[in-house]
């Protein structure tokens, strides 16, 4: 008989029935959740220069407004244009929305895209993260083992950015549709197997369990707070207990060993290692950072959820996704109150934020071999709709570079009177995440093996931005 905690209660193969859930809220952790597929790591690619060591992208889900932010049209007619006005950058004659203020004194630092456009209108990150634009909703809304692998995953297959101590890819501030109770596509590791899979934190401030429309969806007056921690186990648990713990899960090994194999082995002793290691509970510290700078960066969410992509880069994690939804309003998907989510909450944390991160990986002397990515699914409809928001659109949208080989004080593409098309320069989902590959030392011509062992190009034809290369 098995007891770790609690009254006996035994389930029909001998072992305690709390035993099994709790054993279960590990296998959820480290991916056990039923029958995998094993596949063995990709052989290391060919040694290629790699100016970025590490990667932060920062996710603005629901799909940021590039006509009220890094492409602004002040002489469009109304009902286009907007409320907002501009205001003169660093860079001559470039201007950005008022309310970026900062990033405005910052452009020289950065290389904007301006000319972003794909055909895949749907809410999850999914041609963020892999490049991929052909999904449709009814087949890669949620995540599914067939979907195209991430960056990060593909990276770390092919032996790049792979984790020793701790991993080397993490998601931020959990995993994308936490709060809906939904498990969108983007972030995992698809035919490659859940070995490559992110290691999300968590957000105590929501249950994850909530899928109800909320009725301060488009409130910018409703503070987003908390911030992301160590994943954990049900409850709270001492490290001695945790350890212990091992003996428990290794009994489950033998009948969980026939369906994923070394993957399952290695993930959940992946998962134990960072739960029970001193340098991952110190990476997620936050308070071991000065309060000044911690408001520099904001006492919210997403504000904390950027100043632990730095501890956690600086510590020694490759890849860092700061995804940013949660309920009641943390997304982008401003289809009313357009103007005042964007004047009053998501702007300010943008500014703040991006702004605070560039500068503190400057003054660490990091920035140059850490590549920050800022992008969204989509832009936004030129035209103001009904109910002051605007609508999807994804013929036109921005990205941000900064750091790992980009080249700072560019401003790529450019986009008709209204902001409805690029003119010239277009860059798919496929060529951003191309030119990720190509700063982090992987070929963006490489090819895996789906999940019919097909070989699949990882760029998805996408090809380098080469104007924002150094």
């Amino acid at each position: 008989m098995i007891r770790v905690l609690g009254h006996k209660s035994t389930v029909c193969n001998g072992v305690t029935r709390r035993d099994a859930l709790r054993a279960g809220s590990l296998a959820a952790l480290t991916g056990l959740t039923g029958p995998g597929r094993m596949r063995a790591a990709g052989s290391p690619s060919e040694p290629r220069h790699a100016p970025a060591k590490r990667v932060i992208l920062l996710d603005l889900f629901g799909g940021p407004s590039h006509i009220d932010t890094f492409d602004p049209k002040p002489d469009a007619p109304d009902g286009i244009r907007g409320e907002f006005k501009t205001i003169p950058t660093v860079l001559p004659g470039i201007r950005v929305c008022e309310y970026l203020p900062m990033l405005a004194q910052r452009l020289n630092k950065l290389a904007v895209v301006r000319s972003v456009t794909h055909k895949y209108n749907s809410h999850n990150p999914y041609g963020v993260m892999t490049g991929f634009d052909g999904g449709q909703d009814q087949t890669d809304y949620f995540a599914r083992p067939t979907n195209h692998p991430s960056v990060p995953s593909v990276c770390q297959y092919l032996g790049v950015g792979r984790g020793t101590e701790l991993p080397g890819y993490v998601m931020l501030p959990a995993s994308p549709g936490y709060t809906q109770g939904l498990r969108r596509a983007g972030p995992y590791g698809g035919y490659l197997g859940p070995k490559w899979d992110p290691v999300f934190s968590t957000a105590d401030s929501h249950s994850g369990k909530d899928t109800s429309v909320d009725k301060d969806f488009y409130n910018p007056h409703v503070p987003l707070l908390g911030e992301p921690r160590l994943p954990k186990l049900e409850g709270e648990m001492t490290l001695d207990a945790l350890n212990t713990r091992r003996s428990l899960v290794e009994q489950f090994d033998a009948k969980a060993i026939q369906f994923d194999g070394r993957t399952h082995a290695t993930r959940r002793d992946a998962a134990f290692d960072l739960l029970l290691s001193p340098k991952a509970k110190s990476a997620f510290d936050l308070a071991r950072e000065p309060l000044k700078l911690r408001e520099r960066y904001g006492n919210d969410l997403f504000g904390s959820s950027v100043l632990l992509a730095r501890r956690l880069v600086e510590a020694g994690v490759t890849f860092v996704t700061i995804h940013t939804e949660a309920k009641p309003n943390g997304h982008w998907d401003t289809h009313t109150n357009n103007f005042n989510m964007l004047r009053h909450l998501l702007l300010p944390f943008l500014d703040r934020s991006l702004s605070a991160l560039i500068d503190d990986l400057s003054d660490r002397g990091m920035l140059e071999e850490t590549l920050i990515v800022v992008t969204g699914d989509m832009g936004r409809a030129p035209k103001v709709n009904g109910t002051q928001g605007r609508d999807h659109w994804p013929q036109c949208g921005f990205c941000l570079f900064a750091g790992g080989g980009t080249k700072p004080g560019v401003v790529h593409g450019t986009t008709d009177k209204i902001a409805a098309f690029p003119t010239d320069h277009p860059v798919s989902a496929g060529d951003l995440v191309s030119t990720v590959y190509h700063l982090v030392g992987v070929d963006p011509e490489a090819m895996v093996p789906d999940h019919t062992n097909r070989p699949t190009h990882i760029s998805h034809g996408g090809t380098q931005i080469r104007g924002v290369l150094r």
